[in-house]
């Protein structure tokens, strides 16, 4: 007998090669954005209408295939390859897109849009995974750091990085052209049974040891591993290039201690998060006492988030 489970919320990432086609003409980035929104649009059609679907283009992705346990992780940094994840009605839990856009006439952000995207004054909040688009701009980061800033909190895990474009927002109006300025988009995950757990691989995390290092301080959190997914949020600077040629570094890291947990994520350019926990009992272990640092550069973001246990 199949059972069709119908998903609410649909993130889906894929590389550049992916979306742009091998177009060489004059009018190359054009051709992009067009191929960019046909693949959009047809995969879109493949969802239910009322489907929250956030679609990202990064320079290279991390996935397990099929996501099973069964498959190792694996880092694609060229040729083309993507991933969708679909998540279903989870009971106690829930994940909505958000997305806030540069204004041009106002350098003041409006943070009444927070509360609008259930990311103020929302006791349940646990995880924002946040992507900024367009960080080449004039005003990217400052915009960014106006994001981050007021959720730097420390019973949320921020995790993220800077993506190429976001080519779906299904909430958005469709005539938007989100290529025209620079903002940031993202998945908010609300729920008491979540818990949650990130750790920042910084520019000194440069062999096997020290890697499997990180990794066991991510282990140390003790985030129960079934119906958890894990997330990879690594620099286009590390990758094979920082490990000296040796492929799949932190992919195989991540699995020798997490083998039953399935890994995801892209290569960007800018990583958010940092070395933060939430427990059990919802409470943030302090990992320490100063103001944490979430946006950087030349690093590698790992996160853990788990949605409950299953019935």
């Amino acid at each position: 007998q199949k059972v069709h489970v119908l998903p609410q919320t649909v993130l889906y990432i894929a590389d550049a090669e992916t979306f742009s086609g091998h177009e060489e003409c004059h009018e190359q980035k054009k051709a992009r954005k067009r191929n960019s929104k046909e693949t959009a649009i047809a995969l879109e059609k493949l969802l239910p209408k009322r489907c929250q679907v956030l679609g990202l283009v990064t320079p290279g992705i991390v996935v397990t295939p099929m996501g099973s346990s069964s498959n190792q992780p694996q880092e694609i940094e060229e040729g083309e390859a993507g991933f969708a994840l679909l998540f279903p009605k989870i009971d106690g839990v829930k994940i909505h897109t958000f997305h806030f856009s540069k204004d041009l006439k106002n350098r003041v952000f409006d943070e009444s849009k927070f509360a609008e995207a259930g990311l103020k004054n929302n006791p349940d909040l646990r995880v924002v995974l946040l992507f900024g688009y367009n960080s080449w701009k004039s005003g990217a980061t400052r915009f960014l750091h106006q994001i981050v800033n007021p959720l730097n909190e420390k019973s949320i895990i921020l995790a993220g990085g800077q993506v190429e474009s976001f080519t779906s927002l299904t909430s958005e109006n469709k005539s938007a052209q989100p290529g025209d300025a620079c903002g940031v988009v993202g998945l908010a995950f609300s729920g008491p049974q979540i818990q949650s757990a990130t750790v920042l691989l910084d520019q000194d995390v440069a062999d096997e040891r020290t890697a499997e290092a990180a990794m066991q301080r991510l282990k140390a959190a003790n985030i129960p591993e079934r119906n958890t997914i894990g997330f990879m949020f690594a620099c286009v600077g590390r990758g094979y290039r920082h490990y000296k040629t040796k492929r799949n570094m932190e992919a195989d890291a991540f699995r020798k201690f997490f083998p039953n947990v399935p890994l995801f994520g892209f290569f960007g350019h800018g990583e958010i998060g940092c070395d933060r926990i939430v427990t059990g009992n919802f409470v943030l272990r302090e990992c320490n006492d100063i103001k944490d640092d979430l946006l950087h550069g030349y690093t590698t973001v790992m996160t853990l988030i788990h949605l409950g246990s299953t019935k």
